[in-house]
């Protein structure tokens, strides 16, 4: 088993006698749903539908004091308690953004328990293992009581990579995505059945017409990583963005309709210079451009 504390992430802490169904009206996911001990994949989006923030959402014990954790990037964190504090009005709830004395620590490949912080089941893919929000500095300790050994946060994200799970602010950037786009519509991360919160209404109809056109691929290539943010043509055309990679895997922002029709060309898909192949990754539900494999 591995374990890895992750620098780029924050936490945020929601608290007070309206906390639940404050962050149940506002975010994407059914919080409702929530009980001490599980999480949720969750983003707060803009009113045209895109996100502003994605962040894992676990809610404490009332033992524990009671109250939420978002599990945040970490760059996000202050604007995300400002944007709270704006919607709460006279909402019985407090925000607050807890990053200098609380982390995340990813714990992947195995199995185990600790009683340290606030383990919870990564709720994206079962691959992607337990997250604990805990002190930074009992990082060593967590991994002990999983037997695991303490990684490079590196590590982690080839492991991510991998799975073909995208991350903001590297795979797609903020403010400019739909949840579709990302695939939190794949990855849990969206409730269709929920009533209404802000960008509801934009989310539906792309469900309902099923007219995402551009997501985040899992690709593979061979030597050097391509730049991320570098364009990813086919002939003369771009069909797409370069994200993260690692270990000859990475992400890519993808028009679905101009890759496979490229595909159906025979034309090489290229990162830069650098050749690429798409990879369906095998949770994914939605028509792949081409016949590519599964993912391993």
């Amino acid at each position: 088993m591995k374990a890895a504390l992750l620098p780029d992430r924050g936490v945020i802490k929601v608290g007070g006698e309206h906390a639940q169904g404050f962050l149940h009206g506002l975010v994407s996911s059914d919080l409702l749903k929530l009980t001490p001990g599980t999480a949720r994949f969750s983003a707060l989006l803009s009113p045209q539908g895109k996100i502003m923030a994605d962040f894992i959402v676990v809610e404490a014990p009332p033992e524990d004091g009671g109250g939420f954790f978002l599990d945040v990037p970490l760059t996000l964190a202050t604007n995300l308690v400002d944007k709270l504090n704006l919607y709460k009005l006279r909402s019985r709830v407090i925000a607050e953004d807890v990053s200098e004395t609380l982390g995340v620590v990813a714990a992947w490949e195995g199995n185990g328990t600790t009683s340290r912080g606030r383990s919870y089941a990564d709720p994206r893919l079962p691959a992607l293992g337990l997250r604990i929000i805990v002190q930074p500095s009992h990082a060593i300790e967590v991994a002990a009581d999983f037997r695991a050994v303490l990684v490079d946060a590196k590590e982690y994200e080839a492991h991510r990579i991998a799975l073909g799970v995208p991350q903001g602010g590297l795979d797609f950037r903020y403010s400019d995505a739909f949840p579709h786009e990302t695939n939190m519509d794949q990855l849990g991360g969206v409730d269709f059945a929920k009533g209404c919160y802000i960008g509801q209404e934009v989310v539906s109809r792309m469900e309902h017409r099923g007219n995402a056109r551009t997501r985040a691929l899992p690709v593979r290539f061979r030597g050097a990583a391509p730049q991320a943010g570098i364009a990813i043509t086919a002939g003369e055309r771009q069909i797409g963005t370069m994200g993260s990679a690692a270990d000859g895997r990475g992400l890519a922002l993808v028009r679905l309709d101009r890759a496979a029709d490229a595909l159906s060309r025979g034309e090489p898909l290229l990162a830069g210079s650098t050749p690429i192949s798409l990879v369906k990754p095998n949770w994914a539900r939605f028509a792949f451009p081409g016949d590519s494999e599964a993912a391993e």
